[in-house]
């Protein structure tokens, strides 16, 4: 009778055993979605990521997002967000699902992470990268949705995405559109474009992301993606110019098609652009024309417009962005750079004049007319 018994636990001792490792298995093998960023852009990532993993199996429901830390109201912000599960201070009056932990330490965000989605202001990528440097999984990858260049320590300008990969030894997928981000949080329809060469990850991306209201391709053309993204912002200060000097939208119109031709001569000219299409997806001439006409270097351009130079770029962001950043200024020097460096200012004159308009060794009043002779007239 003892032994009768005693094999009954033995047995149901096994088989709990087993469950429970199978049950291990299982939590293990979900894929962990860790978010490092949380202004609009990516609050309102977060918020879709959120929502998208706790229907899909392969994903582990909880989303950690780093948050730099910072006091609103007289309350640590990630408090906030974990307790309101709003961000007030960056996407007010959209809530936050539940499964998303704001976290102050980007080490503990994504050292466990399999899918490290990036979405900040691309000039502090850098310097938040470094601690995660040897403390990710080996085949974990990332995702850029930074819109910008990166100067390298020997001077040269590089793609964010090829910064991730090279500090941080893992592949680094891109994502870009015209996505303006409180339309995307309140469920706007609208698009972007995936930039991956490795298409298993690219269609594992799309299901972290994709939604109803938020439609997804996959792009293999990386650098030129990534490159419409950053280069985009640049054009929309010059758009904003035009805004702020009260022209018409015949010459907004003139400026955006200028700065699309500069955008693919420039992908053709350094990235040596495989596929015309890719400029027509939502990472080039939608996001290019949503930028011109909404965001915040539009705006930030036209202010500067509208003060003639009693004002500067910076003191303007303080203004009117609530801690927000413009990627545009920086991008626009970071691309002269490398145009310097090539001898090609001549070959790009909306994109060198905007850029010179930013640091004021011009006034904002010369943009038109150092358009007047450019290449695509002759």
């Amino acid at each position: 009778m003892f032994s009768k018994l005693f094999n009954k636990l033995f047995n149901l001792k096994n088989f709990i055993f087993f469950f429970l490792k199978k049950i291990f298995r299982m939590a293990s093998a979900l894929k962990r979605v860790a978010i490092v960023g949380s202004g609009n852009w990516g609050s309102t990532i977060a918020k879709i990521v959120g929502t998208n993993v706790l229907s899909n199996s392969k994903f582990d429901h909880k989303v950690k997002m780093y948050v730099y830390e910072e006091i609103v109201d007289g309350r640590k912000l990630t408090d906030i967000i974990n307790t309101q599960h709003e961000n007030i201070k960056y996407l007010p009056g959209h809530k936050l699902p539940d499964n998303v932990v704001a976290v102050p330490d980007v080490v503990e965000v994504a050292h466990d992470a399999d899918i490290i989605i990036f979405v900040l202001p691309h000039q502090f990528m850098a310097n938040t990268c470094k601690p995660l440097i040897g403390k990710l999984k080996s085949d974990a990858f990332g995702v850029s949705l930074c819109k910008g260049f990166y100067i390298t320590d020997d001077g040269k300008i590089d793609l964010i995405s090829n910064m991730v990969k090279n500090l941080l030894k893992i592949e680094c997928l891109v994502v870009m559109g015209a996505n303006i981000a409180s339309e995307v949080a309140a469920g706007q329809f609208c698009e972007a474009t995936i930039g991956s060469r490795n298409k298993e990850q690219g269609l594992l991306l799309k299901q972290v992301l994709q939604t109803d209201f938020f439609r997804i391709v996959v792009r293999q053309d990386v650098e030129v993606v990534e490159a419409c993204g950053a280069l985009k912002n640049i054009v929309a200060l010059g758009a904003g110019f035009c805004d702020g000097l009260n022209y018409g939208d015949n010459t907004k119109a003139a400026v955006i098609r200028l700065g699309l031709m500069e955008v693919m001569k420039f992908c053709d000219e350094f990235y040596k652009s495989r596929e015309h299409r890719t400029f027509f997806e939502s990472c080039g001439v939608a996001d290019l024309v949503t930028t011109c006409y909404g965001g915040r270097n539009r705006r930030v351009a036209e202010a500067f417009a509208r003060a003639l130079g009693q004002k500067t770029i910076d003191e303007l962001e303080k203004e009117l962005l609530n801690g927000q950043k413009v990627q545009g200024p920086e991008a626009a020097r970071e691309v002269n750079m490398m145009l310097k460096a090539h001898n090609l200012e001549d070959d790009f004159p909306l994109l060198t004049s905007i850029h010179r308009i930013c640091v004021r060794e011009i006034p904002v009043t010369q943009l038109i007319d150092n358009l007047r002779n450019h290449p695509e007239h002759l």
